[in-house]
């Protein structure tokens, strides 16, 4: 009777771990979780596009404070030769060459006027793409957040179960023998899960393979019983 309470036990508990396999695979393979992953990649990806923008605008607003800068002295500069252009009490060799330089000058602050109208431009285009690519990861990481609280919902639901499962388990454990117990963790491992079945109708409930009379006979002298087909453990 102990020797049937112990193998009946080994079937419960059985049914236990192939339960707890069933939720963990649930748990790793819901069907929200590749919604997740992609709107988690999507999310990356969205940040990693507003990312290179910002240091593109960062760059952009260095070139146009380094040309705004360039220029005011230019300015300051044609200014102060302007001044003495026009004051006059130059010799004309003096005064030709003057002439020379506001022209030079002038012409250099029409290149570097230029120069910070297309800085301008360009760090406008930059801010425009970087307002459209704060909303994309604005919306993306709402999206992930939803589903990651989706998922999150799912596996305390998930996770409540296996706690009541594990701790079945911990109480039928201690019900069968090491020594069997040592051998049905063995078999579970090289049997898919089920290390042990009933013999049904001359059937083993493991590998579902017919036994023949003479065969059961052979099962029903081992100890423990086991399928000589799968090698599985066998309730009679």
């Amino acid at each position: 009777m102990n020797e049937m309470q112990s193998y009946g036990d080994l079937l419960d508990l059985q049914d236990v771990d192939l339960e707890i396999d069933r939720l963990i695979h649930t748990r790793s393979t819901l069907p929200v979780l590749d919604t997740y992953k992609a709107a988690h990649s999507a999310s990356i990806q969205a940040k990693s596009v507003l990312g290179d923008l910002q240091e593109q605008f960062k760059l952009a607003s260095r070139d146009l404070d380094k040309a705004e800068g360039e220029l005011e002295l230019l300015e300051d500069k044609l200014q102060r030769e302007e001044q003495r252009l026009f004051a006059g009490g130059m010799s004309a060799r003096e005064t030709e060459n003057m002439r020379n330089e506001v022209i030079s000058l002038r012409a250099k602050q029409s290149e570097m006027e230029t120069l910070v109208l297309e800085v301008i431009d360009r760090r406008e285009g930059i801010e425009e793409l970087m307002g459209a690519a704060q909303r994309e990861a604005d919306q993306t990481a709402v999206v992930e957040q939803e589903l990651e609280a989706e998922v999150a919902a799912e596996w305390r639901k998930i996770d409540a179960e296996l706690a009541r499962r594990e701790g079945r388990k911990v109480e039928i454990i201690p019900l069968i023998p090491p020594d069997l117990l040592g051998m049905y963790d063995k078999l579970r491992v090289s049997k898919e899960g089920v290390a042990i079945g009933r013999l049904i109708d001359g059937v083993c409930g493991g590998c579902h393979l017919a036994l023949s009379a003479a065969e059961q006979l052979e099962v029903a002298s081992d100890d423990p019983p086991r399928c000589l087909h799968c090698r599985r453990l066998l309730v009679l």
